[in-house]
């Protein structure tokens, strides 16, 4: 069955539902597929303790605030989760779920998007499916060879899986930090960095690194030199519970291993620790197997944009996967300038 819209979103997450607000302002039709069985995006599946930097007032997609957490100065995931739901149903969104995009084709004055639950044509895309889903874990010799446990951060939810056990961290952003903090008092942890954490002061939070990255936006659009953004400021946050940790001097890196070996790893002066596991918390990569049909990937696997739009395939967008599609795209707030934009655009195609 196929069906037609103008527009077709794909990704349900904070991204997904951004574009979908603008769109309704735009007045076009649009539907949104989201593989997920259930609302709130990769923020359902992150574990527990994981909370937001920023306080709710700084946390929120465009025309609703995110409500006060009764307790938390910081939102935690669940908190999070329940404001994308509630988002979706007060702007009364045509969210189709589950579905899975397979690819994205074009087909002459459309493109045609298949999934395992149909095919839609639409006069413009938006991809919108993010990062979470596709973990990045570095070749490192000896993975194979490890006997414990190794997991990402996608897998992680609780230090109590892993009371009493030797437990290696892999990564120096915030993930890693946090993960670390999580799990420094009930195992043995040895934290490993490719470079010396860079923890940013501690009166920074989301709402500066918000101004930062806005202020880098608009120096980067009218020509002015590149301030850096968030990057030149530091690489972790540190929220309550990691400066706590770092405070009490049980997050002290290791600089990264060489080789991991049957039961730890191995540093290249020989010196070994033992683990029963490691997290690696190394990153992802954009999720955009579902446009490889369109043949755009550039350099580095990312699609050469103009904003958010593919500059070989105008009518698609792309939003949410980092900086590359729109300054602080992938975070809950920054993402409503660059939604505005790729909803404009879409629209634009289809008057």
């Amino acid at each position: 069955m196929t069906r037609q819209t103008d527009v077709v979103v794909i990704g349900g997450g904070q991204a997904g539902l951004a574009a979908g607000y603008h769109l309704r302002r735009q007045g076009v039709d649009f539907v949104i597929l989201d593989a997920q069985t259930t609302p709130g995006g990769a923020w359902q599946h992150a574990w527990d303790s994981l909370h937001l930097f920023s306080p709710a007032a700084y946390s929120s997609l465009p025309g609703r605030p995110m409500p006060v957490q009764v307790g938390e100065v910081y939102p935690g995931a669940g908190h999070v989760v329940e404001y994308l739901a509630a988002y979706e149903q007060r702007y009364h969104l045509p969210v189709v779920r589950p579905v899975r995009a397979r690819g994205v084709h074009r087909d002459g004055a459309f493109l045609r998007v298949e999934s395992d639950s149909g095919t839609w044509r639409a006069q413009a895309v938006i991809s919108a499916t993010g990062t979470w889903w596709r973990p990045f874990l570095p070749a490192v010799p000896g993975r194979a060879d490890f006997a414990g446990r190794q997991l990402h951060t996608v897998e992680y939810r609780s230090p109590a899986h892993f009371a009493g056990q030797r437990v290696v961290v892999v990564g120096g952003g915030n993930s890693g930090a946090q993960i670390a903090a999580d799990l420094a008092c009930n195992t043995e942890l040895t934290w490993v960095t490719q470079r010396p954490p860079r923890f940013l002061a501690d009166d920074i939070d989301g709402r500066a690194l918000f101004d930062v990255a806005t202020a880098r936006r608009r120096a980067l659009e009218s020509g002015q030199t590149d301030t850096g953004g968030v990057a030149s400021l530091g690489d972790i946050v540190a929220v309550p519970p990691v400066r706590a940790a770092r405070d009490a001097g049980l997050l002290k890196a290791q600089p990264m291993f060489t080789r991991l070996t049957p039961d730890g790893v191995e540093w290249a002066d020989g010196t070994r620790a033992e683990a029963h596991a490691v997290i690696w918390c190394t990153g992802f990569r954009p999720a955009l197997s579902h446009l490889a049909p369109l043949g755009l990937r550039g350099p580095r696997g990312h699609i050469p944009t103009l904003g958010t739009r593919s500059v070989a395939e105008p009518r698609l967008h792309l939003l949410g996967y980092g900086d590359w599609t729109g300054s602080a795209s992938a975070t809950l707030i920054g993402v409503g300038h660059p939604a505005r934009e790729a909803a404009q655009q879409s629209a634009a195609l289809v008057r």
